[in-house]
């Protein structure tokens, strides 16, 4: 636009010759008083001419009239302040604070919300993991962590689920605890995904749980060296962690949930929720080892220990041991399975209408973005009393 507030090259030649005869100082006035009109009486007395207001809006009185104040036109609120509206009916929610960032470490910046969506054989997966209520509040770090990988392909691959929730009696350190948790089982079953997947094939059960388990114990002895090390406790510095292992073989239908601590296992099975949380195994007190030789069982241990990237310790009492948890069950056609971390399995639990939400979104063989949005959006439906994180993973059988 020009200095007068045309576009250059619109309008005539006549337009542009008018519009700088009423901003020229030196063009005489032709009003009725022979004093002089500043630029800012000319321009009021032309919009007055042309009928609009200096904010560009046409009258809605009569030819002639002045405009209504703003407090007089219809639908219109009275102003506030200095002349601005006022928003105060616009709902503002909770707060939501972003969590303290540390310049030296943006690698710690944890993620507000994490989705993931895939589809196997005859296996649709939709999981979600996102920051509760009391976590954006407070602006602390989403304290649960979601992890799904793929190991191997084709029918022999495996795919690998795990749900951890870091313990919030350290709000800084829970993302770090759930992450490590993730990370370390997603590398050990990684390594034996082969003969993890043959198993799984093979309903070798009674095989795989022990694996498992010295698997779990010693994701969590990593975690209990660590906090040692930092000067923490053990439940300072310690996760929840579920985990499913789901074959991409289509003919296998053995689903096997594995971990510790708090969490659920869900299934839909012709419309209705069955709550089929694995069953706990109490950790048996050490047994006395014999100390005779030169290769005694504590020196294997330590070397083991050492293998395994975590300080040899004394084993840990039942005390401080979280029970561990697996089952293996055969998913059947339209099943549904839920995994979920203890901030999305209690209002599960406590709220049928919540779980029924969640059951009528249930994958179909079709996916996409809206489905996974509206799935995200039912995951964070809000349940009075209920402000933890949540973490779910949905597998839908055709």
């Amino acid at each position: 636009m020009d200095g007068q507030g045309t576009r250059n090259g619109a309008g005539s030649g006549r337009d542009r010759d008018w519009w700088a005869r009423l901003y020229d100082p030196y063009t005489p006035d032709t009003g009725r008083t022979r004093a002089g009109d500043s630029v800012d009486d000319r321009f009021a007395s032309v919009a007055r001419t042309l009928g609009t207001t200096e904010g560009g809006e046409a009258p809605t009185a009569e030819a002639g009239r002045e405009p209504p104040d703003v407090a007089e036109r219809p639908g219109k609120a009275e102003p506030s302040g200095a002349g601005e509206p006022s928003d105060a009916a616009e709902p503002s929610g909770p707060a939501a604070l972003l969590p303290r960032a540390d310049p030296d470490a943006p690698a710690e910046l944890v993620p507000d919300t994490v989705l993931e969506e895939a589809r196997h054989g005859h296996t649709t997966l939709r999981a979600g993991s996102l920051r509760g209520e009391a976590a954006r509040e407070a602006g602390e770090p989403r304290g649960d962590a979601l992890l799904v990988a793929r190991f191997g392909a084709g029918a022999d691959a495996l795919v690998l689920v795990v749900v951890a929730a870091g313990a919030r009696t350290d709000g800084a350190s829970a993302h770090r605890a759930a992450r490590e948790a993730c990370h370390a089982l997603a590398a050990a079953v990684g390594r034996s995904a082969p003969r993890l997947a043959e198993d799984l094939r093979a309903d070798r059960r009674d095989a795989l749980r022990p694996g498992l388990h010295r698997l779990t114990d010693r994701t969590l002895g990593r975690l209990r060296a660590q906090a040692a090390a930092w000067g923490l406790t053990p439940a300072q510095h310690t996760a929840d962690v579920r985990c499913l292992l789901v074959p991409t073989d289509p003919r296998c239908r053995t689903r096997v949930c594995f971990g510790a601590g708090a969490g659920g296992l869900l299934r839909l099975r012709d419309g209705a929720w069955e709550d089929i949380e694995p069953r706990a195994t109490p950790v048996p007190p050490p047994a006395a080892q014999p100390l005779a030789g030169p290769g005694r069982a504590a020196d294997a241990a330590g070397a083991a220990a050492a293998r395994d990237g975590f300080t040899a310790a004394e084993p840990p009492s039942s005390a401080l041991a979280e029970p561990f948890r697996f089952r293996a069950c055969a998913a059947e056609p339209g099943d549904a399975l839920l995994l979920a971390s203890r901030g999305l399995a209690e209002p599960l639990r406590a709220e049928p209408s919540f779980a029924d939400r969640l059951a009528a979104r249930r994958p179909r063989a079709e996916t996409g973005p809206a489905a996974l949005a509206a799935y995200l959006a039912d995951l964070g439906h809000h349940v009075p009393g209920h402000t933890r994180d949540r973490t779910g993973v949905l597998l839908q059988e055709d």
